[in-house]
């Protein structure tokens, strides 16, 4: 399918038509997890980069802004090999896509990603060419998006906006099935984007163990409360493997300034802690292997017991390596602390 005009992308956004716009599940221009850009096959190890700094998030829970901005570039550059900002950002998106950032704005302002650090990858997608215009922040719906801090816009410019803004309730009207997942996909990944940059929060999760990466996907589907069971294990996995999530998300930006390790997935303040942290990587599963490791190591030291010990290991994970979809070995994980 042929890219939309810009008149066409803000002509299907108000209209809810996403049909006209962006590249079908098979049809698209996807250069990463079924195509491998040249630096993401440089390695046996799937590379995890981990940037952390004490003065991130600062005591008053005011956001260093320009500390996250190069925080960011520095790790992309770390995890491309690649030496410049511009060249980094621009291995990954092109200047005629439409970028989806997936927020996970669930448990509101008090632990959604930080306005900052989206403001940051917007920034970095600039840099790589792709116009404003074609970048849209979404979640679920708008009153969350509010909720977490950022404003509602449907104009010209940078879009941020719900799934429920678009018209008929903003999912596609027939079911897609992969595995034992049978969904409607939200309209904003199934026709108005073509690349995603996924951006979850690090949290534990009271059923399916952890939710970082993966799970955050959950948010694109009308009926994830069907998909609980067995600690959520294999719909985690089976419902990332879509095309339409699969074959568009470039890039995992984890905020992880703030990580909670019991009570997830709303906010529980006892048990939330400064991490200070921002994880970048293009493999979901070895993402979350790490995170639910970061999470496992702060429940020891809390003297919490194990995922395991209280019923709720992230077995989706290791269904998820067994499908392809990155690595789930500690071992075979190359961690780059900055």
């Amino acid at each position: 399918m042929a890219r939309a005009t810009r008149r066409e992308f803000l002509r299907a956004v108000g209209a809810g038509l996403v049909s006209v716009v962006g590249a079908s599940a098979s049809g698209g221009h996807v250069p990463l997890q079924d195509e491998s850009t040249a630096w993401a096959g440089t390695s046996s190890k799937s590379k995890l980069v981990i940037a952390r700094h004490e003065k991130f998030l600062g005591g008053d829970g005011k956001v260093n802004g320009g500390l996250i901005g190069k925080a960011l570039d520095d790790g992309l550059m770390r995890l491309s090999g690649i030496k410049s900002p511009d060249k980094a950002w621009a291995s990954l998106f092109k200047p005629d896509d439409v970028v989806g950032l997936k927020l996970n704005c669930l448990a509101k302002r008090a632990f959604s990603p930080h306005v900052e650090l989206v403001e940051s990858i917007i920034r970095g997608l600039k840099l790589a060419g792709v116009r404003e215009g074609n970048i849209i922040i979404f979640d679920r719906t708008s009153k969350e998006l509010k909720e977490a801090g950022f404003t509602i816009s449907k104009g010209g410019g940078l879009k941020c906006f719900g799934t429920d803004e678009l018209s008929g309730g903003g999912y596609e009207s027939r079911p897609e099935v992969v595995g034992r997942v049978g969904s409607c996909f939200s309209r904003v990944i199934s026709g108005l984007c073509t690349a995603i940059v996924n951006v979850p929060v690090l949290k534990d999760h009271d059923l399916a163990g952890v939710s970082v990466a993966m799970k955050n996907f959950y948010g694109v589907i009308h009926n994830p409360n069907k998909y609980h069971d067995n600690n959520c294990d294999p719909y985690v996995a089976e419902l990332y493997s879509h095309p339409y999530i699969r074959g568009k998300v470039r890039l995992t930006i984890c905020d992880a300034l703030v990580a909670q390790c019991n009570g997830g997935p709303a906010y529980k303040a006892q048990w939330a802690w400064p991490y200070n942290g921002i994880l970048l990587g293009i493999d979901p599963v070895a993402m979350d292997r790490i995170g639910a490791n970061i999470i496992e190591e702060k429940r020891k030291e809390a003297g919490l017991p194990s995922l395991e010990q209280a019923g709720r290991r992230p077995k989706y994970i290791q269904t998820a390596a067994s499908l392809g979809l990155g690595i789930d070995d500690p071992s075979a994980i190359q961690v780059i602390e900055t």
